[in-house]
């Protein structure tokens, strides 16, 4: 049985002349919270869009949950994935509950799979309160129950503490801790530092300039009396 929740070979995107993603391989071991890290305009963004089949690659190919992802497989696929891309599109004018009702009713989901994921992400007491008066974190707290409906087996989170103060960026860490044991999924979640993810994650893929350039277990990336904040920076120095 293959253990790798993700697998891309060589994957590649194009802009114009230049590569955002270059002969990229990323293996995301199941039931881990995998860190994808790289300076702003790495390439993380556009990668995982690719994993979601959001975009279409200009090379190489990415096997999610066990299948070749393609036009033919993404619904399939994205049927088993949760995600949270760049900001959350939400309806400001609806509660926070009606909104998570128009995913559980595209989902063929229960009233019970939304209570669930409003009390993971400690909003179900807010759950009545229109969107538009959350605060930023408790509307990026929001944007992961909707990832988090149907019980999905492969969480994509994009910067999900991108302009949170640090009281919110705590949250967000505590809520993704909680996420793979609750849930029985695997966690992939990007940053540009690694601070965000060192307390959280047990892998981390580092991409720089659209390429990897370590792919590991966190522990590894230790040297010394280095600090690990300090190891990133110098990997991925001169952008």
């Amino acid at each position: 049985m293959n253990d790798f929740i993700i697998e891309t070979n060589h994957l590649c995107k194009r802009s114009g002349s230049k590569y955002r993603v270059r002969n990229l391989n990323l293996a995301v071991p199941a039931g881990c919270v995998y860190g994808f890290l790289g300076p702003n305009g790495a390439g993380k963004t556009t990668t995982m869009k690719l994993l979601l089949g959001l975009i279409k690659p200009d090379g190489g190919n990415a096997r999610i949950l066990g299948s070749m992802m393609n036009p033919a497989t993404r619904f399939k696929i994205n049927q088993k994935t949760g995600s949270l891309i760049e900001s959350p599109g939400f309806y400001g004018h609806l509660t926070g509950r009606e909104n998570l009702e128009i995913i559980a009713k595209y989902k063929h989901l229960s009233a019970s799979d939304i209570e669930s994921a409003l009390r993971t992400v400690s909003l179900y007491d807010r759950k009545d309160d229109k969107v538009k008066t959350y605060s930023l974190g408790m509307k990026q707290r929001l944007g992961i129950a909707m990832a988090l409906m149907g019980n999905p087996e492969l969480i994509i989170l994009d910067e999900p503490t991108n302009g949170l103060d640090p009281a919110g960026i705590n949250e967000i860490r505590e809520l993704i801790k909680r996420i793979p044991a609750t849930y029985g999924c695997t966690v992939i979640i990007s940053s540009h530092l690694l601070s965000e993810v060192e307390q959280i994650a047990d892998y981390v893929g580092i991409i720089n300039k659209g390429e990897m350039i370590y792919q590991g277990p966190l522990s590894e990336l230790e040297k010394g009396n280095a600090s690990l904040e300090e190891v990133f920076l110098e990997m991925t120095k001169g952008v």
